[in-house]
C-alpha cells in the first residue's frame, strides 16, 4: 500500500505543495507517567503499610497520594509485570508463570503477543518518551543472549531506552547489565562502591536528563523496576550496618507489632484477624541463639536493601521537584508479589545451592555471619520473615492466598485528583506523619494500565503497528482516587487466581482458593495428586481480609458456584491444562533449535555467554584449550576462560605466572589445579581436562604445550547450576567477583588469545532435578 501524502506533487516545486505526515502530540499539560515496581516486597513490608522498616519516601507518596489496601497480584514476577504492562490477565499474554519456566502451552509461553500492546507502546504513540531502567523479566530465557532476536526485549515493545538485566535476580554488586540491546559491564566496580540500585537511579535521571536536554516539554514515561528486594539481599555497607539489633526480638513480635500499626492507621479493616502461624514455621521463642542470630542478621540485610532502594527513589523525586516536575507526575508504586519463601525454613547463604540439592546448614551459616549481606553470599531470609512480610495474611509468594497475592499499590499525582491529606512536602516526605487516603476496594494489578491512560488522557488504540489490539481485562481505579473515593461502588467485581496448580477466585467480597504444593515443601498434601482431589476454602473477604475463617462447610452452594465460575475464567483466559511441574519444565526446557555440538569456541573479550546457553561442562567430562601468545612476562597473567563468580563457577587463568584452574563449588569450596613452574613468553596452547569419575566428581589435568604441568582431585563437580545471578561465560576476563582467591575480577589476560575452545568428552550426567522429578513422581 502506498505511503498516504497530503500534499500536492506537480512537475516542479512551482506547482508543488509540501506536506509532512504529523507527528504524535500529547495534549499540553499531559502528565509524566512513573511507575516503580518494587520486587518481593509484601504487604507489610513498607511503612505506609505497618512496617518500622525506613521507607520515608515512598510513605511520602502515600501520605501525598492514595494507599490500595486491596491491592492484588499474580503471586510471582513476571505474570504480574505482564499484567502491569498490558492491562491483560497473564495468562492471555502467555505468562502464566515466570518467563524462565515457559512450557508448551499458549499461557505459558513466556512471551506476551503483540495484540496485548505493552503502556510504553500506547504511551509512544501518543507522544510520550519511554524508558525503562531496571528488570525486565519479560523475554523467555532463550532469547536473553547476544545471539537471540531482540523481538521480546524493551526497545521492540515501546521503550526507548532501557538499562538494566534480564531474568528474575542478578548479584547488586556485580550485576549481568543490559543497555539497550547489547550486555554491559557495570560502569564502576565493587571495590569503587558499586551498587545496582545507586546505577538505576543514575541511569533513570541520566534518561531524563538527556531528554530535557533537548525537549522541555515532551513528557515521558518512566518504568522503573529495581532488584530490591528480590534475593540476594545485598545493601551498601553503611545500610547493612543500619539495622543492627532491630530484628532481634523475632518474627512473631515483629508480625504481632505491625498487626497493631497496619489497624491503627486504618490500612486494614477493624473486623481482620492476624492469622495464625502455621505449622512449619517455628516460634521464635523455640529457636537456639545460634539460630537467632542467622535469622536476624538474614532480616537486617533485607531492611537495608528496602531502605536504601527507597533512598534512590527519593533521588529521583528529587531531581524530578528540582525541576519542577514532580507536581505533574503522576507516581505508582507497586510490588510484584507477597514476601518470598525461597530461602527455605532456615533461610540461605546461596540459593543456588538449593538447585544443586546442598543447602548450607545452620551451623555454616552461623560460622559465616559476616558474610551475610556482601558480595560472597546470595542470602534469602527465612520463612518466619517471609510470613511477617506478609503480615497479617497466610501463605506467600508463589501462591494464591493473600500472602502470595495482596501487595501493595500506592499512586500519587499532586497536581492531579489524587486525594491528599497532607500536601507535598519539600523532601518528598510526610511533614506531619498523617497517613493519606486508604482504599478498601479490590484492585489488581490489570487495573494499573487503564489507570494510568485515563489519567494521562491517553486512549486505548485499535490497533498498535498494524496489529489489532484485544480488550484489557482491567478496570480504570481512577474512580477511587478523588475525594469521595472510599465511598464508591467496588468495579473491579471478579478476579481469577493460578499459579502453579494453586487457584482462587475473588467475585464481590469473596474468595474461593484451593492449595497445591509443587514439592514436598511444608505440607504433608502429595504435589502429585489430581487436582481434583485438592480442597477449596471459602473465605469472605469483605470482613475477613486474613482469610482466617472458612466457610466452605457452611456455605457449599456457593463454594461450587464460585468453583465453576473459576473454570469459566480459566476457559476464558488460557489457563490450562494445570500444571504444577517446576522441576519437570526445568528438565524439560523449550527446544532448542541449535544443531548440538561437541565444540564451542568463544572469543576475547566478547560479551558474556548466559549460562543456559553456554556449553554444559555441569559434572561431566569436557576439555579447555586456549592457544595463547605472550609477548612478555608482565603479560601472563588474566583470565583465559571462565563462567560464574565467587557465588559459583570455574576459571581458568594465569596468576603471578602460574597457570591455575579452580573450580568453586557454589561458593561452599574451591578445588584449585595449578602448575608449579612459570609460563614462558612466546606462543602456547593451555589446556585443562576434567576426567568424570563414577562419583559425584573426577581429576582436573592442566597440560602446557601437550606436556602434564598439575593434576588434583575435584571432590564433587557442580552437577545443576554455578550461580544464581547471571554471571555467565567469558573469555578474556570474568564477570565477578572472582571465581578464584589470589586475584580480582575482571583480571583481564593482557595476551593475545588466538582461539579458545570447550570440548565436551562425555556424556551429560543424569541431573540431580531429574532425579528428585523421579523421586516426587513415585509418591
Amino acid at each position: 500500500m502506498a505511503q498516504y501524502f497530503g500534499g500536492t506533487i506537480g512537475t516542479d516545486w512551482r506547482d508543488s505543495q509540501p506536506w509532512w505526515p504529523p507527528e504524535p502530540a500529547p495534549a499540553p499539560g499531559s502528565p509524566n507517567v512513573l511507575l516503580i515496581v518494587l520486587d518481593d516486597v509484601g504487604y507489610a513490608q513498607l511503612g505506609c503499610y505497618g512496617s518500622d522498616i525506613e521507607t520515608p519516601v515512598i510513605d511520602g507518596l502515600a501520605a501525598t497520594g492514595v494507599r490500595l489496601a486491596n491491592f492484588h497480584t499474580t503471586s510471582l514476577c513476571s505474570p504480574t509485570r505482564a499484567c502491569l504492562l498490558t492491562g491483560r490477565n497473564h495468562h492471555r499474554s502467555g505468562m502464566g508463570r515466570v518467563a524462565d519456566l515457559a512450557v508448551g502451552y499458549p499461557g505459558y509461553w513466556g512471551k506476551p503477543p503483540r495484540e496485548n500492546g505493552f503502556l510504553s507502546e500506547i504511551l509512544r504513540a501518543a507522544g510520550y518518551a519511554t524508558y525503562a531502567v531496571g528488570k525486565w523479566h519479560l523475554s523467555p530465557e532463550d532469547e536473553t543472549n547476544m545471539a537471540a532476536s531482540r523481538a521480546s526485549w524493551p526497545l521492540a515493545r515501546g521503550f526507548d531506552r532501557w538499562y538494566g538485566f534480564h531474568g528474575g535476580e542478578t548479584s547488586q554488586f556485580v550485576p549481568a547489565l543490559y543497555h539497550d540491546n547489547h550486555s554491559v559491564r557495570p560502569p564502576r566496580s565493587l571495590e569503587d562502591g558499586y551498587h545496582l540500585t545507586d546505577d538505576l537511579a543514575d541511569r533513570a535521571i541520566e534518561f531524563l536528563g538527556d531528554l530535557r536536554a533537548v525537549d522541555a516539554d515532551k513528557p515521558f514515561f518512566l518504568y522503573l523496576a529495581t532488584g530490591a528486594c528480590h534475593s540476594p539481599h545485598q545493601p551498601p555497607r553503611r545500610w547493612l550496618e543500619r539495622y543492627r539489633g532491630r530484628f532481634d526480638l523475632g518474627w512473631d513480635a515483629w508480625r504481632e507489632q505491625v498487626f497493631a500499626r497496619q489497624l491503627a492507621t486504618g490500612v486494614l479493616p477493624p473486623s481482620t484477624v492476624l492469622s495464625a502461624r502455621p505449622g512449619w514455621v517455628p516460634a521464635w521463642d523455640s529457636l537456639g541463639d545460634r539460630d537467632r542470630a542467622v535469622a536476624a542478621r538474614f532480616m537486617e540485610c533485607f531492611a537495608g536493601f528496602l531502605s536504601h532502594a527507597d533512598e534512590q527513589v527519593g533521588r529521583l523525586l528529587t531531581f524530578l521537584r528540582e525541576r519542577g516536575e514532580l507536581a505533574n507526575t503522576i507516581v505508582c508504586v507497586v510490588s510484584d508479589n507477597g514476601a518470598s519463601a525461597e530461602g527455605g525454613a532456615e533461610g540461605s547463604i546461596n540459593d543456588i545451592r538449593m538447585l544443586n540439592i546442598d543447602p548450607a546448614q545452620p551451623a555454616e551459616m552461623f560460622a559465616r555471619l559476616a558474610e551475610i549481606g556482601g558480595p560472597l553470599t546470595h542470602n534469602n531470609y527465612p520463612w518466619g520473615w517471609t510470613m511477617a512480610g506478609n503480615t497479617p495474611f497466610r501463605r506467600w509468594k508463589r501462591e494464591v492466598h493473600e500472602g502470595g497475592v495482596a501487595d501493595p499499590c500506592i499512586i500519587s499525582w499532586p497536581r492531579g485528583t489524587v486525594e491528599s491529606s497532607t500536601g507535598e512536602s519539600s523532601t518528598g516526605e510526610s511533614s506531619t506523619g498523617q497517613a493519606g487516603a486508604i482504599r478498601h476496594q479490590f484492585a489488581h494489578a490489570i487495573d494499573v494500565l487503564p489507570t494510568l491512560l485515563e489519567l494521562a488522557g491517553v486512549g486505548l488504540p485499535a490497533e498498535i503497528d498494524g496489529t489489532a489490539q484485544a480488550e484489557l481485562d482491567g478496570v480504570s481505579l481512577a474512580y477511587l482516587l478523588p475525594p469521595g473515593g472510599s465511598r464508591a461502588t467496588e468495579r473491579h467485581e471478579t478476579q481469577y487466581f493460578e499459579m502453579f496448580g494453586s487457584r482462587a477466585i475473588y467475585h464481590r467480597g469473596w474468595k474461593a482458593v484451593a492449595f497445591h504444593p509443587i514439592g514436598p515443601l511444608y505440607d504433608d498434601q502429595d504435589p502429585n495428586a489430581p487436582f481434583d482431589a485438592d480442597v477449596w476454602e471459602l473465605y469472605h473477604v469483605a470482613e475477613d481480609l486474613s482469610e482466617s475463617r472458612d466457610l466452605a462447610r457452611e456455605r457449599p452452594d456457593l463454594l461450587a458456584e464460585l468453583i465453576e465460575l473459576w473454570w469459566a475464567q480459566a476457559r476464558r483466559n488460557q489457563v490450562l491444562p494445570l500444571d504444577n511441574r517446576v522441576l519437570w519444565a526445568l528438565v524439560h526446557p523449550k527446544p532448542d533449535r541449535r544443531v548440538p555440538r561437541d565444540e564451542h569456541e568463544y572469543f576475547q573479550g566478547g560479551a558474556q555467554v548466559p549460562e543456559s546457553v553456554a556449553v554444559n561442562v555441569r559434572n561431566r567430562s569436557h576439555e579447555l584449550v586456549v592457544d595463547v601468545t605472550i609477548a612478555g612476562a608482565d603479560e601472563a597473567d588474566g583470565v583465559l576462560l571462565a563462567l560464574g563468580c565467587a557465588l559459583g563457577g570455574w576459571s581458568l587463568h594465569i596468576l603471578d605466572g602460574r597457570i591455575r584452574y579452580v573450580h568453586n563449588l557454589y561458593g561452599a569450596e574451591r578445588h584449585v589445579v595449578e602448575s608449579a613452574e612459570l609460563i614462558s613468553p612466546g606462543d602456547h596452547r593451555i589446556e585443562y581436562a576434567f576426567i568424570k569419575d563414577d562419583g559425584l566428581g573426577g581429576t582436573g589435568v592442566l597440560r602446557c604445550d601437550g606436556r602434564e604441568i598439575g593434576r588434583g582431585p575435584i571432590r564433587r563437580f557442580t552437577p545443576s547450576g554455578f550461580n544464581g545471578v547471571g554471571a555467565g561465560l567469558t573469555c578474556g576476563y570474568e564477570w565477578g567477583p572472582a571465581v578464584g582467591g589470589g586475584y580480582t575480577a575482571p583480571f583481564p589476560f593482557r595476551g593475545v588469545i588466538r582461539r579458545a575452545v570447550v570440548r565436551t568428552t562425555g556424556p551429560v550426567t543424569r541431573d540431580p532435578l531429574a532425579e528428585l522429578e523421579a523421586i516426587l513422581a513415585e509418591q
